[in-house]
Parts: C-alpha cells; sequence; structure tokens
C-alpha cells in the first residue's frame, strides 16, 4: 500500500455542470490539459474517461448527476492527490482509509460555504479558486459542525460508490466492487435492532411557523409566495424538489386539475421521474385560491395554464433553484425559534434550530397517517412501498412506552 501524500494544497474541481460535458473524450482532454500534474500521470486519463462516461449516464437528471459527481470525484482525487492510487489499485482497506478521511477532511481540502466548481473569465470555464470537495458551514447558532457521516449519509455514500464500483466492474476496468467486500461487516454502517423515529416538527412548532408565515404575509404581500409554499410542503407533503422548474418538469398552475367528480388534484413529477397525482384538500384549495388572489389570476387554475407555480420575484419564469426555497423555510423556521422563545417556550423551541424543509414533509404525513388509510397517504407521499408509509405510524412506540411508564426503580413489597 502506497503511502499518503500532503493534503496542503487544496484540490481543483474536475468535473463540470453538466450541459457543458457535450463529448467525455473531449472534456477528459481538455480537463488534463489545464492540469499538467495529472496529464503526466498513469492512469489519470483512463480512471477520469470512466468517470466522465459513467456520470453521463446521468443526463436525465441533474440532482442525480450532481449527487453522484459529489462523490465520485472526491474519491478520484483523494485516490489521486492522497493515496496516489488509481481506481483499479483499490482494495477494502483503502476504501476504508478513505471513509475515515471523509470523516475528517483536512482543512485544504474544507471550504465554508458552496460555491461553484467553475466561473466563466474572459469567455472561458475556469476552475474557481475558492471551489473546496467538503463543505463545513456554520450552522444556524454560528457553531462550525462536525464532517462526521451520520447512518443515513454514510449508507448513501455506500449506495453511490457502489453504482460507480458496479459500472466500473462491468467495463473490466475493475476486478471486484471493494463495497461489497466491507458492506457485510464495516465498522462504518450500524445494524438497528429498532427503527429510526421520524424527524419531525411538533404540533405547536407548526402553529408557530405557520403564524409567521400568516403575518409576513399580512405585513408584505410579496410573502404569500412564502406561505402558499410553506402550505404545500406540508398539506401536500412535496419535497422541495418537486416546487423548482429542472430538466425533468417545470410545475404549472395547469398541474392542478379538477376531475369529473369535481375533486381537485396535483400532478407532480418526483423522484425517479415518477409522475403522480396528490390529492388536494379543501384546506388546500383555499389556500390556492388565496395565493391565485396575490396573482391576480381568476380563483381556480384552468386547464393547460402555462402560470408557474412558484414564480421568481424578480425576472420572469419558475424558480429553478432548491437553495432559495431552502433558505426561505429556515428563514421562517428562525423566526418562529425566536417567537417561542421569547413567549418562554425555549426547550419546545430549541429543535427548530436543527430542522430541515424536509421536516415539513415528515411533519404532513406523520400527521395524516393518523386518520387517512395509509395506501392513500402512501400514494399522496409517492412512497415506493408501503414500509416506507409505515415509518410514519407512531402506535406501537406511544404503546411500548406507556407500558413501562410508571415502572418503578423500587418495586413496591
Amino acid at each position: 500500500m502506497k503511502a499518503a501524500r500532503s493534503s496542503q494544497t487544496p484540490p481543483v474541481p474536475l468535473i463540470d455542470q453538466l450541459d457543458e460535458i457535450s463529448s467525455p473524450l473531449s472534456y477528459v482532454r481538455r480537463i488534463l490539459k489545464a492540469n499538467p500534474a495529472l496529464n503526466e500521470k498513469d492512469g489519470c486519463f483512463d480512471d477520469l474517461m470512466h468517470t466522465v462516461t459513467f456520470l453521463m449516464a446521468y443526463n436525465g437528471s441533474t440532482a442525480t448527476f450532481n449527487g453522484y459527481r459529489r462523490e465520485v470525484e472526491k474519491l478520484l482525487q483523494w485516490c489521486w492527490l492522497i493515496r496516489d492510487v488509481n481506481l483499479p489499485d483499490l482494495k477494502r482497506q483503502d476504501l476504508e482509509d478513505y471513509i475515515a478521511f471523509c470523516q475528517d477532511p483536512p482543512a485544504s481540502w474544507t471550504g465554508s460555504a458552496q460555491v461553484p466548481r467553475y466561473q466563466n473569465r474572459e469567455g472561458e470555464r475556469q476552475p474557481n479558486p475558492a471551489w473546496r470537495p467538503f463543505v463545513s458551514k456554520p450552522d444556524k447558532l454560528g457553531r462550525t459542525p462536525s464532517l462526521a457521516l451520520s447512518q443515513k449519509s454514510m449508507q448513501a455514500l455506500f449506495a453511490v460508490l457502489s453504482t460507480f464500483f458496479n459500472y466500473l466492474v462491468q467495463e473490466d476496468y475493475m476486478r471486484v466492487n471493494p463495497v461489497a467486500l466491507i458492506r457485510q461487516k464495516s465498522k462504518y454502517l450500524t445494524r438497528h435492532a429498532y427503527q429510526e423515529p421520524v424527524r419531525r416538527l411538533s404540533n405547536m412548532q407548526w402553529d408557530y411557523i405557520l403564524e409567521v408565515c400568516e403575518q409576513l404575509a399580512d405585513e408584505d404581500p410579496a410573502h404569500e409566495r412564502t406561505l402558499f409554499i410553506m402550505k404545500c410542503l406540508f398539506g401536500m407533503y412535496l419535497r422541495v424538489s418537486e416546487l423548482v422548474a429542472d430538466e425533468r418538469s417545470a410545475p404549472m398552475m395547469g398541474d392542478f386539475q379538477q376531475d369529473q367528480d369535481k375533486h381537485w388534484w396535483l400532478r407532480v413529477v418526483g423522484k425517479g421521474n415518477k409522475a403522480r397525482m396528490v390529492t388536494v384538500s379543501d384546506d388546500m384549495l383555499e389556500a390556492l385560491k388565496r395565493y391565485r388572489r396575490h396573482l391576480a389570476l381568476p380563483p381556480l387554475p384552468y386547464v393547460g395554464e402555462q402560470t408557474p407555480l412558484i414564480p421568481k420575484l424578480k425576472g420572469r419564469g419558475p424558480v429553478t433553484s432548491t437553495r432559495q426555497i431552502r433558505y426561505l423555510v429556515q428563514s421562517c423556521f428562525d423566526m418562529a425559534y425566536d417567537r417561542m422563545r421569547e413567549q418562554g417556550l425555549e426547550q419546545e423551541a430549541q429543535e427548530l434550530k436543527v430542522s430541515t424543509v424536509h421536516w415539513l414533509r415528515h411533519t404532513g404525513i406523520s400527521e395524516d397517517v393518523k386518520f387517512r388509510p395509509k395506501e392513500h397517504v402512501r400514494e399522496d407521499a409517492g412512497h415506493a412501498s408501503m414500509a416506507t408509509t409505515d415509518r410514519y405510524i407512531d402506535t406501537e412506540m406511544r404503546e411500548r412506552h406507556a407500558s413501562a411508564r410508571h415502572k418503578k426503580l423500587k418495586p413496591e413489597m
């Protein structure tokens, strides 16, 4: 095994965004020509060529491409700059060491903000000197979080790398998939004998968030959009990616559709490019009417209406960045947190400092599964299996805790 090299020099990005790669071969030649040290290193061309070709298979989804690119590019840079090996040389121990590296990367590999990999300068695409493979952003309390991977993140990383290695094995570029060798007895993967609880907001927290959003909308009509977004995420269990326009779809008002029984539905294109019809409740329909009044539109959409569901505040067209919506939601969480603390609800407010946009979806599902048939909730949520929906049913856990709540530490005689 080769010794690790110095990690003081920050790596430069290797793989640009999807629409900048028309041909893997010409792209790889251009990148290596711009990086003489890599161009002269044995095996780099073949490694990068196989990697870019693998990623191009995901040109139907920018989100998937970006997620896979993030992980395989980091691995590639670690192989070349730290381990001094090529992809076909990777063994089980190498991968274990790589995972340890990801848990605690050097400062030179870590940035404090997400920035584009490349920038346009003088008519050419140039590497962004501020880009780093890892990002450790201060949290809402100003603390710099650890980069240690959660079990969920670890499993996602293994899944991406395993898919990548399987491709390389099929291409006869690697002999074995090293992930398959470590999955069974890896110190990094914990097997749970219990079901992880769903991370969700309490009803009190949601009430405060909704109150904040309604007040914002009353004070500034531009926040009618904020209020509508929050209600969509909670009331229809939408993922944030299902509200923005991308190459899969561009959500429009015409996606709200009425059937022959006068019932309203929302057509959504979700994970895996799968379309589904989501039930629109009476309350959600009223929220839509309120939002459309703000936009100076008729109360209800008409068939084929092409008005963007979530339009930009400046300029024309739909919102295309999930980051913009995430920031908006987090701002509402922060304001609700401050209001709860002001009213003496310090402990109840704390969870809002670590909550994320996805908790709104979890909360909506968790509430509805209490009284709706779980099959209906599954269809609206777009879950691939009933097992996923079952995670939101916590009746058994409540009963289990209730049976143990009054256990005595000093049994009665």
